[in-house]
């Protein structure tokens, strides 16, 4: 019996040890939670009002949050509408890295990084939007974060990769600046997306119908290509 009480007592006492660890592992979790509902509610109130139009009101209310823990973890709605771009620069950098370009051959790698970025601003039309505001502002926010060319910089390296391998196969011309190249698809995607309501008003067609969209991508993806392309090199591989 004396030993039962014994064993009892030392377990108590361990799960006395260990409760604060898991007492101070609970609050982390909560804040980090609470961070990310404050900055999926600020993304859609960023998207549809705009820096000078958002409310702070209105985001805590959408985060399910009061505004003194809004401005505990954010500071300001500028330092809010930063961690937002840079939230949103990240999801879309990650995303392009779950392409695995690296295991394609490189004029599927390209195929695909046009593919993607057109489908990204049609899934993510708030990504736009906040490119928008954030562009009046003339980068303001952008520039104060910290890592923003380290966000950026996997990839520029990967698509490197991928021209150099074009390159070393005698399939893509030589000295490509994989950053120019990267604007141009984005740009090529971005002036479409976001100018479809006035194109598809003028020219009297529906630009984003799914037959428009398919036709959109096959025709920015040739574009691309008959730049990179040496004249030797086929546009459409066979299979």
């Amino acid at each position: 019996m004396p030993r039962e009480r014994a064993a009892r007592k030392g377990t108590a006492s361990t799960m006395q040890r260990r409760a604060p660890r898991a007492r101070a592992a609970a609050p982390a979790r909560d804040a980090e939670a609470s961070r990310a509902r404050i900055l999926e509610a600020a993304t859609a109130e960023f998207a549809a009002h705009g820096l000078a139009g958002a409310r702070v009101d209105r985001i805590a209310v959408a985060a399910r949050a009061n505004k003194r823990m809004l401005y505990y973890y954010f500071g300001n709605k500028d330092a809010l509408f930063a961690a937002v771009m840079a939230q949103a620069y990240s999801d879309i950098r990650a995303a392009e890295q779950a392409l695995e370009l690296h295991r394609h051959e490189p004029v599927e790698g390209v195929r695909r990084l046009v593919a993607f970025t057109w489908k990204y601003f049609v899934t993510h039309p708030e990504f736009v939007t906040l490119l928008n505001s954030e562009n009046l502002h003339r980068a303001r926010h952008v520039k104060g974060i910290a890592n923003i060319a380290a966000i950026q910089s996997p990839l520029i390296a990967t698509l490197a990769d991928v021209l150099a391998r074009g390159e070393r196969e005698h399939l893509f011309r030589a000295g490509v600046d994989p950053v120019q190249l990267y604007i141009s698809i984005a740009g090529i995607c971005y002036f479409y997306f976001s100018n479809r309501h006035t194109l598809s008003t003028i020219f009297a067609r529906d630009l984003m119908s799914p037959r428009a969209q398919a036709a959109r991508i096959a025709h920015m993806t040739d574009v691309i290509l008959g730049y990179l392309l040496l004249p030797h090199a086929p546009l459409h591989r066979s299979p």
